[in-house]
């Protein structure tokens, strides 16, 4: 039977996440040794534990079918790559940023600047497209200290809460692109795998369903029962079942994490009670 190849973060910001996605969709992974690969005992696939910047090279060659890996890394280095779903983790932005005591007042201010980056392809593309002449300097690593060193007068890097920016007295002043994980095809994927790929997602998206929905409970008065439900839509309509006391009922949803606190105030105002917030493991739709 054939194998579907998937690499994974050997080390960094999207390694844990990657590896709690693959077990929340049933795949079990023994890597006990950290081990550069793994086979799952319940699934026909494979893990390749890798470099991130070496990834989009694998799945170029076709060693690997799939990749857990940043979108700004497939801008980056993945041309020819296709990006299938988005995963809703290690979001981040690219961005450029300054010292604070340099005078920016607009992209106009960098030309014949020197630029930090480990992002040369996306930072020169962005160049060209606002018409500035910078030179490049490519560094793997501590970006942000390029500027402190005079080895260069701004940086572009990844940019999650800007802490690493303050603590090196930058500020950011552009956002190149925002990227967050993405699962990424091989151009060479074959069929089988494809067939395999496809069962992946399928798990993927009901867990990705699940994590951005709750399962709501409460007990609504009847004359009310109408307006709550029109609030509370749920994946078809709510179900709604009599309570023993006369004259309510028990009112179950799913509604979006993000709409709870938009439509509390509503609930209470209409007389719901006894409201029950519960997470949602997996959603299949």
């Amino acid at each position: 039977m054939k194998t579907l190849k998937i690499a994974v973060q050997k080390s960094g910001r999207l390694k844990d996440d990657s590896l709690k996605l693959l077990k929340d969709i049933g795949i079990s992974i023994d890597n006990g040794k950290e081990q550069l690969k793994a086979r799952a005992t319940n699934f026909p696939i494979e893990v390749f534990y890798l470099r991130n910047g070496d990834i989009p090279q694998y799945l170029k060659d076709g060693v690997v079918d799939i990749a857990i890996i940043g979108s700004n890394i497939l801008v980056e280095k993945g041309e020819g790559i296709t990006s299938d779903l988005k995963l809703g983790f290690s979001r981040c932005r690219v961005s450029l940023a300054v010292p604070k005591t340099m005078n920016y007042n607009n992209i106009n201010d960098l030309n014949g600047k020197k630029i930090a980056t480990s992002y040369p392809n996306t930072v020169q593309a962005f160049l060209n497209e606002k018409g500035i002449n910078a030179e490049l300097h490519i560094i793997n690593g501590s970006v942000e200290i390029a500027p402190n060193i005079g080895l260069a007068d701004a940086i572009v890097d990844i940019v999650s809460t800007g802490g690493t920016l303050f603590k090196n007295n930058l500020e950011e002043k552009e956002v190149l692109l925002t990227s967050e994980a993405v699962l990424a095809v091989s151009p060479k994927i074959e069929v089988v795998q494809t067939e395999l790929l496809e069962k992946i997602k399928f798990r993927i998206q009901s867990v990705l369903k699940g994590r951005s929905s709750k399962y709501v409970l409460l007990n609504a008065p009847n004359d009310s029962l109408g307006r709550i439900v029109e609030l509370l839509p749920g994946m078809k309509s709510p179900t709604v079942l009599p309570l023993a006391k006369s004259g309510w009922s028990s009112v179950h949803s799913v509604i979006n994490q993000h709409q709870f606190w938009d439509i509390i105030d509503d609930l209470k105002r209409y007389g719901a009670e006894g409201i029950l917030i519960c997470p949602i493991e997996k959603m299949v739709v």
